[in-house]
Formats: structure tokens, sequence, C-alpha cells
């Protein structure tokens, strides 16, 4: 019987081994064949998704980063447009408060065109109010303002869209004239009156005037002894003859067209309760402004200028 201890030893394990095998797995799902295409597992699919996202995250945060550039620069032509917009109707304003300048000093040029451009926006906001479309007023030097808008549908509301004028051309006449009987300014005097005259003389019931359009609505043959008062105020006033000519040429074809019966057809429509309407307001505003230029009157010193 052989000595145990001459029996081999079983060598110690060694540390460093491992029990990985490079046999195959069972599970036949890690089977791949040549040239086959392996779907990655989930993990994968989440990372990819992730990383999706995020470059579409930043992508859109590139593009709104451009956008805010790109709207800002149209705002700022935005801003462009509009003063441009305004200036197309502001040069004919300044235009004429140059000239009015040069004639009458830049005090009583200052009050004219703001009269006149007061009395322009009564028109313009009448008309808005009615829902008609309008343009901003355009001046024309020495010869005054006009604005442009949508016929009303009935004669009554044409009438009221022309005495808005110089129904806030008289209520500016009395702020005015209050200012000058507060401070004791001649200066406010002088405004109330331009204000007042201005206006009183737009009231002559004959066309192009704002009274020509208002007598349209009662009866047009009211126009010959409308022109005919403007003859007589152009004579007493000493009115340039190249002004009477011109509202001459505004006036008259629309006057002779009326004496041979070609009236406006909206004439038909007028109630007899809207001419007494519309009659009833021409002679309140009309008397307002005789009363507030009576008043007002004063003799403008040099120093006004």
């Amino acid at each position: 019987m052989p000595d145990e201890e001459s029996k081999p030893s079983k060598p110690p394990s060694n540390p460093y081994r491992s029990d990985w095998s490079a046999e195959r797995p069972e599970d036949r799902r890690y089977d791949v064949r040549e040239g086959e295409y392996l779907p990655p597992g989930d993990d994968a699919k989440k990372q990819k998704t992730a990383k999706g996202i995020g470059a579409a995250a930043i992508g859109l945060g590139v593009l709104l980063a451009k956008f805010k550039g790109i709207l800002y620069l149209l705002l700022s032509f935005k801003w462009f447009f509009i003063g441009a917009k305004l200036l197309a109707y502001s040069w004919t304003f300044f235009l004429s408060l140059w000239i009015y300048v040069l004639f009458f000093g830049w005090k009583i040029a200052i009050v004219f065109v703001l009269v006149l451009l007061t009395h322009e926006l009564g028109h313009y906001f009448a008309f808005r109010n009615y829902g008609l479309a309008a343009r901003l007023p355009v001046f024309v030097p020495l010869l005054g303002a006009f604005t442009s808008g949508t016929p009303p549908d009935d004669l009554e509301k044409d009438a009221y869209i022309a005495l808005a004028g110089p129904l806030t051309g008289l209520v500016l006449g009395f702020a005015c004239y209050a200012a000058g009987a507060l401070s004791h300014e001649t200066f406010w005097y002088a405004a109330a009156y331009v204000c007042a005259f201005i206006n009183l003389f737009n009231m002559i019931p004959t066309p192009p005037f704002d009274g020509g359009r208002v007598i349209n609505a009662l009866s047009p043959v009211l126009w010959i002894v409308g022109f005919a008062l403007f003859i007589g105020l152009a004579i007493a006033l000493h009115i340039s003859l190249i002004f009477v000519i011109i509202i001459g040429a505004l006036g008259l074809p629309a006057i002779i067209s009326a004496l041979r019966g070609r009236v406006d057809p909206r004439a038909a429509r007028m109630t007899a309760m809207q001419r007494v309407k519309v009659g009833s307001w021409y002679l309140a505003v009309l008397f307002g402004l005789v009363f507030l230029t009576s008043y007002a009157h004063v003799a403008v010193p040099h120093g006004i200028r």
C-alpha cells in the first residue's frame, strides 16, 4: 500500500482563472448568420430616441433664435413703413405750415393749420363713426384741406359728416376763448376768432363748402343763394380772384346740374323729419360760429407774430 504522501497532489487553483466558456449559449436569439441584421435592443432604442429628441430641441432653439432676429428686423421695418405712411400724409401739413408762416408769422400759422387739422379730423371720425372708409386729411396750401371717404347711403348721414367739421371747430374755438378769458392773453382770443371765422366760412351753403353738402340734404336750389352769398363775401373781404375762380370751378357744375333737374337720388329717401333735424343742426352750428366770431374778434397786435 503506497504511502499517502507519495500520491500526486492536486495542483492549486489559479486565482486568475475564469469560469467563462467559449461554448455558445443555448439561447438561439444570439444566432446571427453572416450578412443578417440584428435589431438593437430596447436600451439602444431608448438612447437613440433620446439623442434624436435632443438634436431636435437644439435645432428648434437655433431656429427660434434666428426667427427672433428676423422678427425684430420685421418690427423695425414696420415702424419704418408706418413713418413713411405718416410722412406721405403729413408733408402737405408741413408745406402748408411753412407757407402760412411766410404770410402770417409762426404763431398764427400754427393756429391756422391746427384749426384746419381739427376741422378735417371731425370729418374723418364722422366717416369712421358710420363705419365708412376714409383717408387722413390732405392739405392744399392757401386753399385749406380736405378729407375723402366713402359716401354714405343716405343724405342725412352725409349732412352730419359735413357738419362734423364745423362743429368740431366750434368746440375748439370756445376752448380757445375760455383760455383767453382765464389768462387774459390776446393770443387766445385771436386763435378763437381764426377758428370761428374759418369754420363759419365753410358753412356757406354752396358747393364745395361743407354748408353746400348740408343744404344738398334740404334743397339743392338753395345753392344759388349760397353762391351769391359767397360772391358778396369775396368782394367784402377782398378775397383773391384766383380763390373765387377755383371755388366757382368746383361748385358751379353741381349748381347747374341741380338747376337742370339732376338731383342726388338719395334725396328721394329723405323724410320731412330728417330735413327738419338736418336744418336745425345747421342753424345751431351756424349761430354758434357767428356768436363766437363776434365776441372773439380782436385787433391782432404786431407782436403776436
